[in-house]
């Protein structure tokens, strides 16, 4: 895993190269310009947002539709998008950056939102005509009209391109009727517009369509969903009775609309992932205010081991999801400035940028998603039996959660399609696995061109790390050649060491990049969490290749295999993870917040 001669790389690669410091991106290098536009949108969610957070667990609608104008006045539902299309112009980083901080104060105002600027926007922006965007693009970025998604059916969830939504042509050739039955669309209650999915005559896939919301042509709401969580977004089905859509409002090629939906999806799951960190940086601070103030045995419950070690695992996560969010957030951006140079379009080289990244994008939607429903659990713990009353937001952010694991393509589906993409770029030729599935089989000594002293165990590890998950993944696809992507709980496996592997490297890299910009004294809190994530990492890595070495290898084979895996992932100098849990706790209880 030599890095001689190091280029960009491209999405999958960090499996099986190194990266060094100085070529990620961390939300410590964000620009003035990123650093105001954070500001703005942190005043005003705390100002306009904030104040009303436990009405939005009584199913207002229309409160979060008056939130979502409120966002549209201040200019950020168009980021990215160009100025012609009413947008400003700023880059993929901004866009993260955006839905970070929009998104942390009431999963319903987040859902809206994601929707809106993600699934409805992108389609029209990544695939319209020139005269698609400029009719729609401007009124959606302005909040002048909402847009809203419809792709998923009654028949048709993680098998998107079953649906049964129909599309049929006029005779005159001038239209097309649409009608179907479309469930848990988001936005529906008030959108101006809908992104509907319908399969032309037999055609293989679906084909994608704008669709102006218009009850007197052929579209019916149904009531508004009971939901466990996000009980003030909008969610219901939406039906279609020879709905009139003239052809010009058919967005993309035929039988294109699978290839849209799935990018859009792309786009939607590392989003969903910036998405959940100011909730939890918010729900951090809360559980620690909490601990501070609350008083049992005659003292603060923060004082207590039990609770520092759930504050710093909280506090931990959220750091190394920022880590892995900005990394690849700016690794696409990377990827379309690419584009750009060689004379590609905004729009296509956005796609194909994002595109290149979707094993991350799957990554990053995967563990923050799992990240933030453990942070609101253990919120609701240090609340104790205030945690399990409706009166205080840890109860709601706990409910919010739980969607996360399930929208943009459940969690399941994206651990499979982390292998399956990879495996689809090897037999492409677009990544090498053999050469250094080869090398670790003939136990080719490891070059690491990263050197830090005190950190040296865990650079180690972390490409030890990524060494086990090709080794796994080749001895796995030895047993199971074409047919592995049936055996669907190995995928499950070797997706959690992939994913450990990337959150492991994403912290580690920050926090030496910028202990060379500082020091290390000053940087000894993240010091602590890069630690401790890395040594949780290795636990769980260890498990995972157990149970695939167990279940893939012939029994005579196992000890010795197993034994290999072990050898490298040795901590030479084992952390006192109490003491590192104490010390990333007290960081925290001290400042009273996530502060990071």
């Amino acid at each position: 895993m030599s890095t001689k001669n190091k280029t960009k790389l491209n999405g999958g690669e960090f499996l099986l190269k190194e990266t060094l410091s100085n070529e990620i991106f961390t939300p410590e290098d964000f620009s003035e310009e990123q650093l105001m536009m954070k500001e703005t949108i942190i005043d005003f969610m705390n100002r306009e947002i904030w104040p009303d957070k436990m009405k939005y667990e009584e199913k207002n609608y229309e409160l979060t539709f008056q939130a979502m104008k409120k966002i549209g006045e201040l200019g950020i539902f168009g980021v990215s998008l160009e100025e012609k299309y009413g947008g400003m112009g700023m880059d993929f980083i901004s866009t993260m950056l955006a839905v970070d901080y929009v998104s942390g104060i009431s999963g319903s105002v987040s859902t809206a939102y994601g929707a809106h600027t993600g699934i409805a926007i992108l389609p029209i922006y990544l695939y319209g005509n020139e005269e698609q965007k400029l009719k729609y693009l401007p009124k959606l970025a302005s909040g002048e009209w909402f847009g809203s998604y419809c792709l998923t059916e009654p028949t048709a969830g993680s098998d998107a391109n079953s649906g049964k939504t129909k599309a049929i042509l006029s005779d005159d050739g001038s239209h097309y009727k649409i009608s179907g039955q479309k469930m848990w669309i988001s936005n529906a209650g008030f959108a101006d517009l809908f992104i509907v999915f319908a399969r032309i005559e037999n055609d293989k896939n679906l084909t994608s369509f704008i669709v102006p919301n218009d009850s007197k042509n052929g579209i019916k709401l149904g009531e508004e969903e009971k939901k466990l969580g996000i009980h003030s977004s909008s969610t219901r089905q939406v039906f279609f009775s020879d709905t009139k859509v003239p052809i010009e409002n058919l967005l993309g090629e035929r039988n294109g609309g699978f290839k849209i939906a799935m990018n859009a999806l792309n786009v939607g799951r590392i989003k969903l992932g910036a998405g959940n960190l100011d909730a939890q940086r918010r729900l951090i601070s809360l559980s620690i205010d909490y601990a501070n103030n609350r008083v049992q045995f005659k003292q603060r419950i923060s004082n207590f081991g039990a609770i520092k070690e759930k504050l710093a695992s909280m506090a931990t996560s959220c750091y190394v999801g920022e880590s892995a969010c900005y990394r690849a957030a700016s690794d696409i951006q990377s990827k379309i400035d690419e584009y750009e140079s060689i004379g590609l379009t905004k729009q296509e080289s956005e796609l194909k940028g994002v595109e290149e990244f979707a094993l991350e994008c799957s990554i990053i939607k995967v563990a923050i998603s799992e990240d933030m429903q453990i942070c609101a659990d253990e919120g609701v713990q240090i609340f104790g039996g205030m945690g399990f009353s409706a009166e205080v937001p840890v109860e709601s952010a706990w409910r919010d959660a739980r969607i996360g694991r399930i929208y943009e393509g459940t969690n399941e589906i994206n651990r499979m399609l982390i292998i399956g993409m990879l495996l689809k770029k090897a037999m492409k030729g677009k990544l090498d696995i053999m050469t250094p599935y080869q090398d670790i089989l003939s136990n080719k000594q490891l070059s690491i061109e990263e050197n830090f002293d005190f950190f040296q165990d865990e650079i180690n590890l972390v490409e030890n790390f990524k060494r086990t998950f090709i080794l796994l993944l080749g001895k796995a696809f030895e047993k199971f050649g074409s047919e592995i992507d049936k055996n669907q709980q190995v995928l499950l496996s070797l997706s959690d060491i992939a994913i450990e592997a990337y959150f492991s490297e994403s912290s580690l890299k920050r926090t030496i990049k910028n202990i060379n910009k500082t020091s290390a004294d000053d940087q000894s809190d993240q010091i602590n969490m890069t630690r401790l994530y890395i040594y949780d990492a290795r636990q769980i890595i260890l498990n995972k290749s157990n149970d695939l070495v167990n279940s893939i290898i012939e029994t005579k084979n196992q000890d010795n295999l197993y034994n290999s895996i072990v050898s490298k992932l040795k901590y030479y100098k084992n952390p006192n993870v109490f003491k590192l849990k104490t010390k990333i706790a007290d960081k925290v209880i001290s400042e009273n917040k996530y502060c990071f």
